[in-house]
């Protein structure tokens, strides 16, 4: 399938879990798709690129290895999607990737994600942690500068600031993900 026809059928996948789970599997069954996929996501403010994330989110969970060889790609443009329901599941993406890097199971994450692919998610993840984005793309950027913290010694600071300052006109579900990387942030000075 080429990018043109993935465009086409994303065109047809709603929000049911069942059309986005065919689309999903047949990218699981095709991993050449992948990077046609990504470059939908990056369309801008295309509609059909928020359909290509909710399939990105699904593949990602079964096969988070299909993005390794697109991190070069993935990574250098994740800062530029405005889209609340596209940059939701990219959030995920890196905090699925900062979990496995870290992760003594996952030798590969390791191998496939540099120094300068650290610290691009870390960028995005401090800009959608600040900027008016919704909550779970803030929590999943939470998660992600609270590991990427313990490469890089400039976050944690940085991120317990923005959780303190941002925290009294938080949502509940916001105050609830800060309150606990928080707690996380200070067992991890005390240690």
């Amino acid at each position: 399938m080429t990018k043109t026809e993935l465009y086409e059928a994303l065109n047809y996948i709603d929000a049911t879990r069942e059309k986005r789970t065919v689309m999903a599997n047949w990218v699981l069954d095709n991993p050449k798709s992948m990077r046609s996929l990504l470059e939908i996501i990056f369309m801008g403010e295309d509609p059909i690129s928020n359909r290509a994330g909710w399939v990105l989110d699904y593949v990602i969970q079964r096969k988070l290895s299909y993005l390794y060889i697109h991190l070069d790609f993935f990574t250098s443009k994740i800062s530029g999607v405005q889209m609340d329901s596209s940059i939701r599941p990219l959030a995920k993406a890196c905090q699925l990737l900062t979990i496995a890097y870290y992760s003594k199971k996952d030798k590969e994450a390791r191998k496939a994600l540099t120094t300068e692919h650290l610290q691009q998610i870390a960028a995005v993840a401090f800009d959608w942690l600040i900027g008016d984005y919704k909550v779970a793309a803030k929590a999943y950027s939470m998660t992600s500068l609270l590991l990427l913290g313990q490469q890089f010694k400039w976050i944690h600071p940085e991120l317990r600031l923005v959780l303190e300052q941002n925290y009294a006109s938080g949502s509940a579900g916001y105050k609830a993900r800060a309150r606990a990387t928080l707690e996380t942030l200070g067992k991890m000075i005390q240690n």
